[in-house]
């Protein structure tokens, strides 16, 4: 498999080097050459198939050969060792819970892939690598803990101060090892443009081998694409159309079930729930594209005012607008809306939601509206525990830690303090 720029100004890249170097040398996501869609007899025997057995057949023709057979199974096996069941609300509306992973965030599956992948490519090597990422939430502890200890790679976390939770800072700042945490005087984006610059920085990349963990990275992104898949098998059998309702923030996710849907799963449609960054509503709603400062919400994962996936998306659909909008609707909402979302999925079903997953819930509900019969799954993209200032004052009600939390929530932060990309580029040269 090969991939190219989106910029279209770049040679052509393996697999490998898309994985190493995160973007493209004229600054564009890598983006592979075609997507063959799974056999008829896939399709057949999908009950038959254990989730890694359908991951392995999903994911193989974008790695190709550079991953032989065994050890690329072997890598999906690790990735997915925990469960993604699927939670029934009520009429029309399930969600499906992300959450079982060791840092209790879907960005498990895309950071424990890539890291294996990492580690497969540097097993014989001595150089090393250094991981830049930038996080608005889970992003940070899901990939420290996928690269915690291996091999040949250092990973750098820039995130935005006072705008995580307090679950979130301690997954990403009390590891130690391999890993490092700076805590950024800014906002998401800020820390996104700081990693950006940092590839076109010739003084770093000079001293440096860079690549970045977000989901620009096409082994972060791609697995995503997997839990789609595990839903479609649990809920075939309903003879309905499956819709999916994505807590959309960089817009990764969501374009990685688009990536499931060309290989053949029949997914109907999909919605893009938004928070206040709403920039993708507008511009289904008025054809402008105009990105915008990002804004502070409950629901922060998702608080991204230019989402770099969005062009992968558009490329999907041959950049073409009337193509995307039959295949994919948006909706906004606010942190008042998704509070109350919190407590009538609680008060009806005595299910606790995050905010995200309440995000993608309104959004599920307003597309139900105009849909009734379809069966629409919202994202539950990280458990409630991690959001427990917002979620407790809602459902009045004392949420237990899980074991994955009380793991981390009385280490020390340990988090270096930046300012300025001036600062974060000193940090780096000294690193």
């Amino acid at each position: 498999m090969k991939y190219y720029s989106l910029n279209k100004q770049a040679p052509d890249s393996s697999f490998e080097n898309a994985v190493r170097k995160g973007l493209a040398p004229d600054r564009g996501l890598y983006f592979p050459e075609q997507i063959t869609p799974l056999n008829e007899n896939f399709f057949e025997k999908l009950d038959e198939l254990s989730n890694s057995e359908i991951a392995f057949k999903a994911i193989q023709q974008f790695v190709g050969e550079e991953i032989p057979k065994g050890d690329l199974e072997q890598i999906v096996e690790e990735t997915l060792n925990f469960d993604f069941p699927i939670v029934d609300l009520e009429e029309g509306i399930s969600t499906l819970e992300l959450f079982h992973g060791p840092t209790m965030a879907f960005k498990d599956v895309g950071a424990r892939f890539m890291a294996r992948c990492l580690g497969y490519f540097n097993r014989n090597s001595d150089a090393e690598v250094t991981v830049l990422v930038a996080t608005s939430g889970d992003t940070g502890g899901a990939v420290a803990s996928g690269f915690l200890g291996v091999k040949g790679v250092r990973v750098v976390i820039l995130y935005p101060s006072g705008k995580v939770s307090d679950v979130q800072e301690k997954q990403l700042t009390t590891l130690g090892q391999n890993i490092t945490a700076l805590e950024v005087d800014g906002t998401f984006d800020d820390c996104q443009d700081m990693v950006k610059k940092a590839f076109l920085d010739i003084d770093l990349t000079s001293k440096l081998e860079l690549t970045s963990a977000n989901s620009i990275n096409v082994a972060r992104w791609l697995p995503q694409m997997f839990y789609f898949m595990f839903a479609y098998k649990q809920l075939k059998a309903l003879n309905k159309p499956i819709v999916f309702s994505v807590p959309s923030g960089n817009f990764g996710n969501i374009c990685a079930g688009m990536i499931a849907q060309k290989l053949g799963f029949p997914i109907e449609h999909f919605i893009a729930s938004n928070n206040t960054n709403n920039v993708v509503t507008r511009f289904l709603e008025t054809d402008t594209y105009d990105p915008q400062p990002s804004i502070q919400t409950i629901s922060n994962a998702m608080d991204v005012g230019n989402p770099s996936n969005f062009i992968r998306i558009q490329a999907l659909h041959n950049n073409d607008i009337n193509t995307l909008k039959s295949n994919l609707s948006s909706y906004s909402f606010s942190d008042d809306e998704t509070k109350t979302a919190l407590d009538k999925i609680y008060s009806n079903s005595g299910y606790i939601a995050d905010p995200h997953g309440a995000v993608g819930y309104l959004g599920a509900k307003a597309y139900l509206s105009n849909h009734p019969n379809t069966q629409v799954i919202f994202l539950e993209t990280a458990h409630p525990t991690k959001f427990l200032d917002v979620v407790e004052d809602v459902v009045s009600k004392k949420i237990e830690l899980p074991p994955q939390i009380k793991a981390v929530i009385d280490q020390k932060k340990q988090a270096t303090f930046v300012k300025d990309y001036e600062e974060f580029k000193s940090f780096m040269l000294k690193f």
